[in-house]
């Protein structure tokens, strides 16, 4: 684990959140390595639950990085919550707005910086029956292309025993998670290229199928092929870009 040099609110964040982690997880970690040490990265989870970001956090903050997440605005009204959130430099969007233009700015300053950004691509916990990836939005490719930071894919498991997006049931019981890390998406034929529609859902499929073969890898699965989400649910600002 590589040392942070963390400030007052993400050390208060850190001693919050690692006690729950202690007692609510039994971890399995693999490939720890595989997130780079230094320097600009993407981040894209699988979505299982909404108990899943402290899940994938405890796992970055454990590799060396401090994870700035892209999140729906409507939790940083939250209070304490939302107050914590800001000063733990978090990054909230509102869907179909100007201030989704703010926080792509936003994004592109944190990797310009060198941080790590954790993006769901999905936009929302997965509606799959069996939790398997669904097909993503475009705002991870949108962000690779402007900067040309890689993409690392991360595959997390057992979340959903706490919290179960499909029965909306949490259960505080301590729960066996598993995280692993992928190697970069290669996403070098689209470098350079404009923004097009086109482009960025090609882009936005190809790191889709590297987070759910490595999904498959730790549920030790055949993968089904991406899900759809259901045609009636209309987007809402939970759906992240």
């Amino acid at each position: 684990m590589a040392q942070l040099r963390l400030g007052f609110w993400q050390r208060l964040a850190v001693m919050l959140v690692l006690p729950v982690m202690t007692v609510l997880t039994r971890k399995t970690w693999h490939r720890m390595n595989d997130v780079p040490a230094t320097g600009p990265v993407i981040l894209v989870p699988n979505h299982v639950s909404h108990f899943d970001p402290l899940v994938v956090a405890h796992y970055v903050w454990r590799a060396g990085r401090w994870p700035r997440f892209l999140g729906k605005a409507s939790v940083w009204k939250v209070p304490v919550i939302g107050f914590l959130l800001r000063k733990t430099r978090q990054i909230p969007v509102e869907r179909g707005s100007v201030e989704a233009v703010k926080s792509l700015d936003t994004l592109v300053e944190a990797l310009r910086e060198g941080g790590a950004v954790v993006i769901y691509p999905e936009g929302t916990t997965t509606r799959h029956p069996e939790l398997w990836p669904m097909r993503g939005k475009t705002g991870a490719a949108r962000l690779a292309l402007l900067t040309g930071a890689p993409v690392v894919p991360i595959a997390n498991w057992g979340a959903q025993t706490i919290f179960d997006p499909r029965t909306n049931r949490l259960k505080l019981r301590r729960s066996h998670v598993t995280v692993t890390t992928g190697a970069p998406i290669d996403l070098s034929r689209w470098a350079g290229v404009e923004p097009t529609r086109a482009v960025l859902e090609e882009m936005t499929e190809a790191i889709m199928l590297g987070i759910r073969d490595l999904l498959a890898e730790i549920r030790d699965g055949e993968p089904p092929a991406l899900y759809d989400r259901p045609a009636h649910r209309a987007t809402t600002s939970e759906d992240a870009p």
